[in-house]
């Protein structure tokens, strides 16, 4: 049902005052050419009032019924635009078509005096008409926005349902709190794909269109901020949808998924609090992956837990989130002493003397260094993120990568055997899987390595994670590529064609600390990942979060791909078979058999080799080692 406010009243008055004022004004005219009949007899300055009446209020009636029909009054003054004009003309048009045709069957027209009659009063009431919506558009956005902030947001909302109502009550409660900055929100109309909903209105802003027309009503209407405000929304439809807001220049902010909303005791959120920037993970396509906090507090409660690499990307995440679950102690191990200072100052901060945190400043390559640092602690689980992982440097020190990886894999691992730690969990990768680089080949020994642990073990469980491409890690293309627009460069992508499987870093760790707790010893634990991502399609809408054209304001330049580069990576090897969980996004690759007594002599050469720093032979031995490594230098 339609409702009035006190603007629309104003514009229904102020047509009919301009349909009577015309009307009178026309039939003068007519009356002084001696064309019409609302002259009373023997004077053509004599009016005669009925007739006069007749017309103008026929006029009325049909006019504004038909103006009322074709939706004139349906919108707000600030958002008329060309719909709303093209609107009040049809209404107009057929009104005064109505009219005049009943006043000439009727004969309160003379014969010869209508078509003059419509012309005249059309043009007059017509003109009239669209220059008052004009200058009244003015005039209302001038008041409605006169005191703002100068930066205030013309605001679209997706989404017409029960979110958009508590979100436009939380911005109309924000805009009486003069300290608040969302109080600049102005909502200019929502876009919901139901269309029985198209034309209704929330709290008064109006339904505009459906979500393809997101593009052309930020255009039009001026929109600078689109809030998605649907939390319950499908993947498919919620990377449709984003697709199309990255298609404007507006900036994007997000209602987080129904499963991660915070609700009040009275069982409603504060959906204003809680919308938060888009980042480039809303574009994956699927809702994050969470798992059972349970499971994962009774395995980390009360333990002593080390973390080497811990002031990395993934180390770091997993020290947050291990300091949430009550461990007795967190020994953080890194060769790198800033990432060290960095993480250790923000758990300080966090978190006081209520978890007591060691950070250490050693390398896994040293064994002697981490003998003593494992007699001293005595860890009861260890998680091994220390390693080197960039694809193309490795490519140019296979030699390092050996040493830090495969070896310092071996020294952490056979420390945990000798000190009887509970459970061994090392961090591995999808380049893993038929490796065609150095950096991949060097994490499948270390996979082979924690299942050769895993097959003579008594006390402790080894076990391997496997995921992909982790978004905003240290290396990763997303902060490449924002430090390449923030500074005005192209953006630079290996090959059009190029895909990936990306993870946020909090899903990344998740899967650690979950396969940690799972852990029955020699798993690869594999997380289902969803569709892989095209990287181009990553460049393109990261450039259109700032605001920009892909390949107008931003170019993509295509470098060819890299040494050890592949087009595709994979999640599992061809003789791994993969068995489900309790978790449904979380797989089991089968143990691979390993014989001891080879992978110790080809890792005892492969070891000589990298002492005397020997990249050929290093490249060779790595190749014996590990079958399904086919190396390619794309050179």
């Amino acid at each position: 049902m339609k409702t009035f406010n006190a603007k629309k009243i104003i514009l229904m008055i102020a047509d009919v005052l301009m349909i009577s004022v015309f009307g009178f004004i026309t039939n003068l005219i007519l009356m002084w050419f001696d064309l019409g009949t609302l002259a009373s007899e023997g004077s053509m300055l004599q009016i005669n009032w009925s007739t006069l009446t007749l017309v103008i209020a026929v006029e009325m009636l049909f006019c504004f019924f038909t103006l009322y029909v074709s939706g004139t009054y349906s919108f707000f003054w600030r958002l008329l635009g060309k719909h709303e004009y093209l609107s009040c003309f049809i209404g107009l048009t057929a009104g005064m078509m109505l009219s005049v045709g009943f006043l000439a069957f009727f004969g309160a027209l003379d014969e010869s005096s209508p078509a003059v009659f419509f012309v005249l009063q059309y043009l007059f009431t017509g003109a009239s008409m669209m220059l008052f919506r004009y200058y009244a558009k003015k005039a209302v956005v001038g008041l409605t926005e006169a005191g703002r902030s100068e930066n205030y947001q013309r605001t679209l909302i997706i989404g017409a349902g029960r979110a958009a109502t508590l979100l436009l009550t939380d911005i109309e409660n924000a805009k009486k709190d003069p300290a608040n900055p969302s109080g600049n929100m102005l909502p200019v109309g929502l876009v919901d794909d139901d269309r029985s909903k198209l034309g209704s209105k929330i709290l008064g802003v109006p339904v505009l269109g459906g979500t393809v027309d997101i593009p052309a009503l930020c255009e039009q209407s001026h929109i600078s901020l689109i809030v998605f405000a649907i939390p319950s929304c499908t993947e498919e439809d919620r990377q449709r949808i984003l697709s199309l807001c990255s298609k404007t220049q507006c900036k994007i902010k997000m209602v987080p998924y129904l499963s991660q909303l915070l609700f009040e005791d009275g069982g409603h959120p504060q959906l204003l609090n809680q919308v938060k920037d888009i980042h480039i993970e809303d574009l994956l396509g699927r809702e994050p992956i969470t798992f059972s906090k349970e499971q994962t507090k009774e395995f980390i409660k009360d333990k002593v837990l080390m973390v080497t690499g811990g002031g990395g990307s993934i180390g770091s995440e997993l020290v947050r989130q291990i300091a949430k679950y009550n461990p007795r102690q967190v020994i953080i191990v890194d060769i790198y002493e800033n990432n060290a200072y960095d993480i250790q100052q923000e758990l300080i901060l966090e978190y006081g003397d209520e978890v007591d945190f060691v950070t250490l400043i050693a390398s896994v390559r040293d064994f002697e260094k981490m003998n003593l640092i494992f007699e001293k602690y005595r860890p009861q689980v260890v998680f091994h993120a220390a390693a080197h992982k960039h694809v193309p440097l490795m490519e140019t020190s296979p030699e390092e990568a050996v040493k830090n990886n495969v070896f310092g894999t071996f020294n952490i691992a056979k420390l945990a055997e000798n000190y009887g730690v509970e459970k061994f969990i090392m961090i591995s990768t999808d380049k893993a899987v038929n490796p065609t680089n150095v950096m991949g080949a060097t994490k499948r020994c270390c996979e082979m390595i924690v299942q050769y642990m895993s097959q003579h073990a008594e006390k402790t469980d080894f076990v391997t994670t496997r995921f992909g491409n982790v978004l905003g890690s240290n290396g990763s293309v997303i902060p490449l590529f924002r430090r390449q627009i923030e500074s005005g460069k192209p953006v630079t992508v290996t090959h059009p064609d190029i895909i990936r499987y990306f993870m946020t870093i909090p899903e990344a760790v998740s899967l650690v600390l979950q396969a940690g707790a799972m852990a029955q010893g020699g798993e690869i634990f594999v997380l289902d990942m969803g569709e892989p991502v095209k990287i181009t399609t990553l460049a393109e809408n990261l450039i259109r979060m700032y605001g920009k054209v892909p390949y107008r304001d931003v170019e993509i330049k295509f470098t060819g791909l890299r040494p050890g580069e592949k087009l595709f990576e994979e999640l599992l090897m061809n003789e791994e078979g993969l068995k489900s969980t309790e978790n449904k996004k979380i797989f089991i690759g089968n143990q691979i058999s390993i014989d001891e007594k080879d992978l110790l002599e080809k890792l005892e050469q492969l070891k000589t080799f990298a002492d005397d720093n020997n990249s050929e032979g290093v490249v060779q031995m790595l190749g014996k080692i590990v079958p399904t490594f086919n190396h390619k230098t794309n050179k």
